[in-house]
C-alpha cells in the first residue's frame, strides 16, 4: 500500500515551515507530528506536575496519561505492563541491562554479539567484557553482512551467558532472525538482548513470540520526543534485576542501614521520570496504529526499491545493501567523501546522513571508513526519491572537476 503521503504531510509542521524539504535521515530520528507535539503541549500547558505523589486532581490526571502510556506500550509489544520500564532512549536502556551483568559473568562466561551493532549495543558489553575478562564472540557474518542461523549455531555453546543481537542494522537496513536466535539461546540458559531502535519504526514487535529477555528501542525514531525510551524486561527477569540508579519513588522502605524497593517497573524509575515524553511517545504509537505498520513497511519498501532501481544504474556509485528491510540505503560516491557529498544534497534540501553512523564495526567489514545513507519513512514520495537522485548525480558530477 503506498500512502497518501500529501495528507501525512500535513501532521507535520516543519513541512509549513520547509516545505520543499526532502527528509531522508529517519534512522538517526524522524520528524515530529501534531498529535505528538498536542500531546506534550498539552501535559506542560494544562498540567505540568509530578506524578504518582500528588493527592490533587491534575496530580492525578498526570499520573492516569503517565500510566495510560505505559500501557499503551504494553499493548504495543504484547507485553505486560510492569514488564515497560520507561527510559532515556536505547542507549539508556542497553546500559542499564549490560551493567547488571557486572556483578554476574566471569572470566570463564561468553557472550555473542556481532559487528552489524550500533555502539550503544557494542559499547556497554565490551565495558562489561573488559571488567568481567568474559569473552565476546563474534557471529560471522555471510557475504551480504547478514546473521545467519547457521553462523550462530557455530558460536553458541554452554558457556554462552547473553546473546546482544540488533534486529535490525542501522547500516544494512535487514533483518535478523532474532526469534530463531533467541530460541536457541534459551537451550543453553543465556538471556537474549534485542537492540529494536530501528526496528520499533517499521515493524510490529511481539514479545511474547520473539520470547527475548530484554528488549529496547527509542521514542524520537518513531515519531516520538527526543529523550524518552523503553525497556522491555521479562518480568521473571525483574525481581533480581538491581536498579542501578537511587532516588525517590523507587523505595518502599528506607532505614539508616537498609533499603526495599518498589517492584517493577518503579524500581527502575527513580526520580521524576520524563512524563512529557512518555505522553507524546503514547501519541506517537497511537498514530502509528492508525496507518499500521504494515502499511508503513509497504510504503517505504517501494520507495527503497524505485530508489535503488535507479541509484545502482547511475555510474560511481556503490551501493552497500541491495535487501534493505527498512528503508536503509548505505551508499558511496566513487573518489568523494561522504561529507563532501552531504553539502550538495544539503544545498538541495535533501537531508541525508554522512559518517560512520555509530557503527564502526559493520563500516570496517565492508571497508569503508564512513558512507552516505539515505532513510525513508511515511512523510516521504516518490518526488523526494527523485530529488535525491538527481542530488546524487550532481555532486558526482561537480567533484569530478577537481
Amino acid at each position: 500500500m503506498i500512502l497518501d503521503v500529501e495528507k501525512i504531510r500535513k501532521l507535520f509542521p516543519i513541512y509549513e515551515e520547509n516545505p520543499n524539504i526532502v527528509y531522508l535521515d529517519t534512522a538517526a530520528s524522524s520528524l515530529k507530528p501534531t498529535p505528538m507535539i498536542d500531546a506534550l503541549n498539552h501535559y506542560y500547558q494544562k498540567l505540568g506536575v509530578n506524578i504518582h505523589r500528588g493527592v490533587y486532581k491534575i496530580a492525578h490526571e498526570a499520573t492516569d496519561l503517565y500510566e495510560s502510556a505505559r500501557i499503551k506500550l504494553a499493548h504495543f509489544m504484547n507485553a505486560s505492563q510492569e514488564e515497560i520500564i520507561f527510559t532515556k532512549g536505547t542507549t539508556n536502556s542497553l546500559n542499564m541491562v549490560a551493567n547488571h551483568y557486572l556483578d554476574i559473568l566471569g572470566q570463564h562466561d561468553e557472550i555473542i554479539i556481532s559487528e552489524l551493532e550500533h555502539h550503544s549495543s557494542f559499547l556497554p558489553w565490551l565495558n562489561v567484557s573488559q571488567k568481567t575478562q568474559a569473552k565476546l564472540n563474534f557471529i560471522e557474518l555471510d557475504n551480504n553482512g547478514k546473521i545467519t542461523i547457521e553462523a550462530f549455531k557455530r558460536i553458541l555453546n554452554k558457556n554462552t551467558k547473553v546473546v546482544v543481537i540488533t534486529a535490525v542494522s542501522n547500516v544494512m537496513g535487514n533483518t535478523v532472525p532474532v526469534k530463531e536466535i533467541t530460541r536457541l539461546a534459551h537451550e543453553v540458559g543465556a538471556h537474549v538482548v534485542v537492540d529494536a531502535a530501528q526496528a520499533a519504526p517499521h515493524i510490529k514487535l511481539d514479545v511474547r513470540d520473539l520470547d527475548c529477555d530484554y528488549l529496547a528501542f527509542s521514542g524520537h525514531k518513531m515519531l516520538g520526543p527526543t529523550g524518552i525510551g523503553v525497556l522491555y524486561m521479562k518480568s521473571s527477569l525483574a525481581k533480581s534485576f538491581r536498579p542501578v540508579v537511587f532516588g525517590g519513588e523507587m523505595i518502599n522502605q528506607v532505614t539508616k542501614d537498609s533499603m526495599t524497593f518498589k517492584e517493577s517497573p518503579y524500581k527502575f524509575e527513580a526520580g521524576t521520570p520524563n512524563i512529557a515524553g512518555a505522553i507524546g511517545l503514547a501519541a506517537a504509537i497511537d498514530l502509528l496504529t492508525e496507518i499500521g505498520l504494515d502499511n508503513v513497511t509497504a510504503h517505504v519498501d517501494a520507495l527503497y526499491h524505485y530508489t535503488t532501481n535507479k541509484l545502482k544504474n547511475i555510474e560511481g556509485v556503490k551501493i552497500y545493501n541491495q535487501d534493505s528491510d527498512t528503508g536503509i540505503i548505505a551508499f558511496n560516491i566513487d573518489t568523494i567523501h561522504p561529507h563532501d557529498a552531504a553539502s550538495i544534497f544539503d544545498k538541495n534540501n535533501v537531508c541525508v546522513r554522512a559518517g560512520h553512523h555509530c557503527a564502526q564495526l559493520i563500516l570496517k567489514w565492508l571497508g569503508a571508513e564512513s558512507t552516505l545513507r539515505a532513510s525513508f519513512y511515511i512523510y516521504n514520495d516518490f518526488s523526494d526519491c527523485d530529488k535525491f537522485i538527481e542530488s546524487v548525480i550532481e555532486a558526482r558530477d561537480f567533484f569530478r572537476k577537481f
